[in-house]
């Protein structure tokens, strides 16, 4: 039900979405239309790798929420000549609806509110975005249970992504979004052909240590907000800046809260002795 979200302003001022189900505020530090800009479009060089890209660049939108990072992509783009495919996902469209009704006092979605009524209505919208053509699709339901159907229930033209947004609600709060089979699922869902790079907003050793278990090489990600670091993953070290070493590895030994969740229960518990020689044994600590 709608009634499920509300408007909340943060300190610096910008409004946001409050879930009372899940107890958590969307982009609670910048706000959403900076926050999304800077953690997802600036973090995996969306400008850049478009403008040097030919054919469809495509982003899935793991999230897809009030679809703030989508908005903050479109904003970004604009003028450049191209052609850009998000997918998203999410189990509702309640937070998108309600940032509708209030697009107003958000801000952020100005200029795009009938894109949003055509992909609320009909799950895809095609447009012009200045110099850019623009299809976004929206896949509702339990992405996981998606993922481990080889995606069986999508679009027969699915494409492998260039870039992923990975914004779900916290591990504590929404734990099926977290586990390592998700992620393994996620990795073997990308073409080994394509660079691709994902970013979320998490800092925490448990999800690093999942991404890398995963198969994804990991490194550290920009501040945001309330976090002094992000995370950055790819299937390839070329678009890590800042990889993970041999000190975070040391530190994730020690920690108390590392080992990946094989399932959608929260728990935090240390490495176990298996995770952490195949952590030891992964390409990026080989370098």
């Amino acid at each position: 039900m709608l009634g499920d979200y509300q408007l909340v302003e943060l300190a610096g001022g910008a409004k946001t979405l409050f879930s009372a189900s899940y107890g958590e505020k969307m982009h609670p530090g910048l706000g959403p239309q900076a926050e999304a800009e800077l953690l997802y479009v600036r973090q995996l060089k969306i400008r850049e790798r478009l403008q040097n890209h030919s054919g469809e660049f495509v982003i899935w939108d793991v999230g897809l929420g009030a679809a703030a990072n989508v908005i903050a992509a479109l904003r970004a783009t604009r003028e450049i000549p191209g052609k850009l495919r998000f997918v998203s996902f999410d189990n509702t469209t309640e937070p998108l609806e309600f940032a509708l009704k209030n697009s107003a006092d958000l801000g952020y979605l100005a200029g795009f509110e009938n894109q949003i009524a055509g992909l609320l209505r009909d799950n895809r919208v095609e447009f012009e975005n200045g110099k850019l053509l623009v299809k976004w699709e929206f896949h509702p339901g339990d992405f996981p249970a998606q993922l481990n159907s080889q995606f069986g229930t999508l679009d027969p033209e699915f494409s492998e992504p260039h870039a992923i947004f990975y914004d779900a609600f916290s591990p504590a709060k929404n734990p099926a979004m977290w586990t390592l089979p998700l992620f393994q699922n996620l990795f073997r869902a990308l073409s080994p052909a394509q660079p691709c790079a994902l970013t979320t907003y998490s800092r925490s050793t448990l999800i690093r240590a999942t991404l890398l278990l995963a198969g994804f090489f990991v490194g550290i990600g920009r501040a945001t907000g309330l976090k002094e670091e992000t995370t950055i993953a790819a299937n390839t070290l070329n678009l890590i800046a800042a990889p993970l070493d041999h000190r975070w590895l040391e530190r994730a030994r020690h920690s108390h809260s590392a080992e990946p969740m094989a399932e959608a229960v929260y728990r935090r518990t240390p490495l176990a002795a298996d995770s952490l020689e195949k952590l030891r044994a992964h390409p990026q600590f080989q370098l």
